[in-house]
């Protein structure tokens, strides 16, 4: 019953994850990942499915699990980044929001710095 449940429920979350794709209300991330975690916990071959799936192998095992990442994957990240953060900072005349979104970028530097470059 439990593997039911988790299995619907993913298969739900895994829709509305796709919906906030095209409508900017709804979170998409979040979504995908209730939706990764119910689809994990349910059954062994949606797991298998997940962890062999091409793109869970690019962004997810090789960046996230190992901390492998090259610098030209690093460089396209901040391109996406800038791009993402200066649309609004040129939408929006405020100065306000214009830091707030400024020190976001700061905030992701420093962390990809200190996860991905950074030697222990």
């Amino acid at each position: 019953m439990k593997k039911l449940i988790f299995i619907s429920l993913g298969y739900l979350f895994f829709f509305l994850g796709t919906l906030g794709i095209f409508l900017p209300l709804l979170p998409t991330v979040p979504f995908y990942l209730l939706t990764a975690y119910l689809w994990f916990n349910s059954s062994e071959k949606l797991h298998q499915y997940l962890v062999n799936n091409q793109y869970y192998k690019y962004y997810i095992q090789e960046a996230i699990l190992q901390k492998k990442m090259t610098p030209k994957k690093l460089v396209k990240i901040f391109i996406i980044l800038v791009i993402l953060l200066l649309i609004p900072a040129i939408i929006f005349d405020s100065l306000h929001v214009r830091i707030i979104l400024l020190l976001v970028f700061i905030a992701h530097v420093i962390g990809f710095y200190f996860y991905f470059i950074r030697k222990k």
